[in-house]
């Protein structure tokens, strides 16, 4: 059935439709004038022939007058039919019971019979041995010296052949099939015209719109003519240059709001060294000084530092959307680089761990420390204790889970977790935190991936095809809550297996 599905497959949806509605009117027109001239010629021709066989059936009973003897005798009815046949016709001679000649009598109906009398003539169209007959009957009428004309009760039929006239019908029949068959290959081939014509630029309006939808700012549609599908075309390609100015001005102004940001946020590095240096020295200090005093140096401090890591942050969030962000890629124990990133920064205690040894990957040493303390940070800062961190190992990908034992996340939380300057607690709008750093923790996830190159050269020296199996698969960092409470981040990192 392929072949019967490649063959419709282009006749579908509106071409098919012209088709039909094309071939649908041809059709009904052919039929109707077709159809309306075989029942004209049919009655034509049939009339003609019922006109000359009463004609003739009429001549013939004027040349038996006057009967010779009434009530007539079997050898008289046989004479009357006698002179009444003629090539091409059979008769039949009736007299009360008496009947000659050689028409059935089966072919007269009873319809005709009750007609005729009285000199009228009657005529009917039956079926004689098969082939299409025309009957005709009259009673003879006789006019004796002296008085009125009155019914001889002798009753003729004659019955005449209607081959030749249904042949010309048939023939007739045939023309009109013919006529119906040339229209409707004609409408046929005239809707295929017509559907390439009205479909063309609708298949090109269609695949400018899926080049426009893929991004393709450049793509227009040819213009023919002045019709309404020229107009479809002309107003398709001025909302598609308007799109791409409009496109071309947003991405200037984003642009342009990156640069901004990351000028800005290098200026103030300098400003800032300098004031953590000189409030670290003022830290030192701030016990031996006055009381509100020390609190103001201790608040400027804390200020200070948190305007450090924003513009670290922002520094760091404008490499991703420049795309300089790049990897620094080495060999690690990720248990080690773990326990690590919890010791600087004094959680070693805080964090219940399963850490197994002896996990390696290929990994960014820095920004794994980067996303495993923004999530470990963000469990204890917003969650409850004990807050876990659990290493693991697939085939290809290594898992690391951090999780706590707080409220969890709500669900309309979730989808924005990861966005950038969203904060789940509007009460934290002002707290320390920047809102950047789980959007960073995704970021640093999706900059690691495998590539099939390198998953192939891992192959080749591993002596397997598990480099082929591999594929290019990217980082994911995934937020869910757990189903005895608490939230949990899962942060799976792909990885070519190394040789042993």
């Amino acid at each position: 059935m392929k072949w019967l599905r490649a063959f419709v497959a282009p006749f579908r949806g509106l071409r098919l439709r012209l088709l039909l509605g094309f071939a649908g009117l041809c059709v009904l027109t052919a039929a109707l004038v077709a159809g309306g001239m075989y029942v004209l010629a049919r009655r034509e021709i049939l009339q003609q022939s019922q006109d000359a066989s009463v004609a003739s059936l009429t001549r013939q009973i004027a040349t038996i007058y006057p009967l010779r003897t009434l009530p007539p005798t079997k050898q008289s009815m046989t004479d009357i039919a006698d002179q009444l046949t003629t090539r091409g016709n059979d008769v039949r001679v009736e007299y009360q019971k008496m009947s000659v000649g050689d028409l059935s009598g089966s072919t007269i109906t009873a319809d005709l019979r009750e007609v005729i009398g009285n000199g009228h003539m009657a005529w009917q169209r039956v079926d004689y041995d098969g082939t299409p007959a025309l009957i005709v009957g009259t009673e003879i009428m006789v006019t004796e010296p002296g008085q009125s004309v009155r019914p001889s009760g002798v009753d003729v039929f004659a019955g005449y052949q209607l081959l030749a006239e249904e042949a010309s019908i048939s023939q007739i029949s045939d023309i009109a099939w013919g006529i119906g068959a040339l229209a409707l290959l004609l409408a046929m081939l005239l809707g295929i015209v017509v559907a390439r014509s009205v479909l063309g630029p609708v298949r090109e309006l269609r695949t400018a719109a899926v080049r426009l939808g893929a991004g393709e700012l450049s793509s227009r549609v040819p213009v023919h003519g002045s019709d309404e599908l020229a107009e479809v075309a002309r107003t398709f390609n001025n909302t598609a240059q308007s799109l791409a100015e409009h496109v071309a001005e947003l991405r200037r102004m984003e642009a342009d709001a990156r640069r901004f940001v990351a000028d800005v946020s290098h200026e103030l590095r300098t400003p800032l060294a300098a004031m953590i240096a000189v409030l670290d020295v003022l830290d030192d200090q701030a016990s031996h000084l006055p009381e509100p005093t020390g609190e103001a140096v201790r608040l400027v401090s804390q200020g200070t530092h948190n305007l450090t890591r924003l513009v670290n942050d922002l520094i760091e969030v404008t490499r991703f959307d420049s795309g300089t962000a790049a990897l620094a890629l080495d060999h690690i124990d990720l248990a080690v680089a773990i326990r690590a990133t919890l010791r600087a920064r004094g959680w070693t205690d805080a964090v219940d761990t399963d850490l197994p040894d002896g996990i390696m990957a290929r990994v960014d040493p820095r920004r794994l420390d980067v996303i495993v303390a923004n999530l470990v940070g963000n469990a204890l800062r917003h969650g409850a204790p004990p807050v876990s961190i659990r290493l693991t190992a697939e085939p290809g990908w290594r898992i690391i889970e951090v999780a706590d034992n707080g409220p969890g996340l709500a669900a309309d939380v979730l989808p924005q977790v990861f966005n950038r300057f969203y904060k789940a607690d509007t009460a934290r709008a002002r707290s320390e935190g920047s809102g950047l750093g789980l959007a960073i923790a995704w970021e640093n996830a999706r900059l690691h991936r495998t590539d099939d190159r390198v998953a192939a050269r891992a192959a080749d020296r591993v002596g397997d095809r598990a480099g082929d199996r591999a594929g290019d698969r990217v980082g994911s960092l995934v937020a869910a809550n757990r189903p005895g409470g608490g939230a949990v981040f899962t942060l799976r990192l792909p990885t070519v297996e190394e040789p042993s």
